[in-house]
């Protein structure tokens, strides 16, 4: 399989700074979604990298590290808790998402983007449909935008140590959904997503 298909394609158009997109924590019921954005060098390939939902913790923990070091450029963004409520966490992923892209150091000229929608963007873009399985830039900064997201998440663990955010990390689990029964909200839930599980 060709990791940099996407990229050489579009180098071949003659865009230089291509930036691969992706998002994290799109489903959970607690916490922000996160975004980031990674411009590779020249024919970069990381060792390792892959699809982040494939990879164990400790191997993306790892490849964090590896992937800051080794790209061209990377930027990280999140939308808050209270903007996935006011604009829906659609909206609220293409904030991050933009929010990313204008992160980066280097100012891409290109995106290509996980999934089937793009964010309003300066410059120009296209998504690619499970695009963090089939392009290097996509699958870097999936590990980014995961790997960001949950070190917040552990963050808050310490915060609400009643939920057991460092497990599941705001996914509703049984062991979360129980811990809302029992404890009710805290600050960092989506209220939209729980009209299901909580019913007043």
């Amino acid at each position: 399989m060709d990791w940099l298909l996407y990229e050489n394609e579009l180098k071949k158009k003659g865009y230089q700074y291509i930036c691969g997109v992706d998002e994290a924590g799109r489903g959970p019921l607690a916490g922000e979604v996160y975004a980031a954005a990674v411009i590779l060098k020249p024919d970069e390939i990381i060792e390792g990298v892959n699809d982040s939902k494939k990879l164990s913790e400790k191997k993306r923990e790892k490849l964090f590290d590896t992937i800051i070091e080794k790209v061209l450029a990377y930027g990280i963004a999140s939308a808050s808790v209270e903007e996935i409520e006011t604009m829906n966490i659609l909206q609220a992923t293409m904030l991050a998402m933009k929010r990313a892209i204008e992160n980066l150091p280097v100012k891409a000229d290109y995106a290509i983007i996980d999934g089937n929608k793009t964010p309003e963007l300066s410059i120009p873009c296209h998504s690619i449909i499970k695009g963090d399985a089939k392009s290097m830039s996509i699958a870097s900064a999936s590990i980014l935008a995961k790997v960001s997201r949950d070190r917040k998440m552990k963050e808050y663990a310490l915060q609400y140590p009643q939920y057991g955010f460092d497990k599941h990390k705001g996914y509703g689990t049984k062991v979360h959904v129980e811990a809302l029964k029992q404890y009710g909200v805290c600050e960092i839930h989506r209220l939209s997503f729980l009209k299901k599980i909580l019913p007043e």
